[in-house]
């Protein structure tokens, strides 16, 4: 539970399936490092890659969602609606540029 020391985030009431889901990347990414070092297959490898990828993507975008929500539209974030939709379009912005 939120309290003045600990703010509410967009994300804590999934929390727990987000951690789940991040600790299920960082196996993947186990994964890949044992292919490496088993000398597997290139495309093997770039394949799982690209999976790790698609999973990170896909935690992004949830977190960009309920920032959306909670922070922006619901006003628990910090500044004023511009600021906070400036925020927004920032992480959007890096989150395309990677690559």
């Amino acid at each position: 539970m939120a309290t003045e020391s600990t703010p509410s985030r967009g994300y804590s009431a999934t929390k727990d399936q987000l951690l789940t889901r991040l600790r299920r990347i960082e196996g993947q990414v186990r994964g890949i490092e044992r292919m490496v070092e088993e000398d597997r297959y290139c495309i093997d490898v770039l394949t799982q890659i690209s999976a790790v990828q698609a999973a990170l993507d896909k935690v992004a975008l949830g977190l960009l969602d309920q920032h959306a929500r909670h922070c922006v539209v619901g006003g628990h974030g910090e500044g004023g609606p511009e600021a906070l939709t400036d925020e927004l379009m920032a992480a959007v912005g890096r989150l395309m540029r990677r690559g």
